[in-house]
């Protein structure tokens, strides 16, 4: 069984493409589903530290019980929780991927981009 990991939003239309381009992206069987309305966000901005710790525990169960390996982060089109240009939303997922990187630098760290037709594009 392999594992990979994504810090995605909510929204259910990302839900599936999402995870379909993962398990091609990394050969893995399962992706682990760290969801929140506009993750990106909240990991750029660092400014709900409850929040925070909620996102990184879940994480280490992932990578310590499942031993992903791979983790993604995505920001989306139409995103409610995120309701900024695609520019800022880019912005805040490269930042996002950055603060994940320096706590799992053993592990790849991607952005995923979800654009307004549902395609998963990675970005960083």
């Amino acid at each position: 069984m392999r594992f990979c990991t994504v810090i995605n939003c909510m929204d259910g239309r990302v839900q599936l493409p999402v995870i379909q381009y993962l398990q091609n992206r990394f050969n893995c069987e399962y992706v682990d589903v760290i969801s929140e309305p506009g993750p990106n966000r909240i990991l750029a901005e660092q400014t709900d530290s409850t929040l925070i710790a909620s996102i990184l525990s879940r994480l280490t169960i992932s990578v310590d019980k499942h031993q992903s390996r791979q983790i993604a982060v995505v920001g989306h089109h139409d995103c409610a929780g995120n309701p900024v240009s695609k520019e800022t939303q880019l912005e805040h997922l490269h930042k996002a991927v950055q603060f994940i990187a320096r706590r799992y630098p053993e592990h790849t760290v991607i952005g995923l981009w979800v654009d307004e037709n549902w395609r998963v594009e990675e970005v960083c």
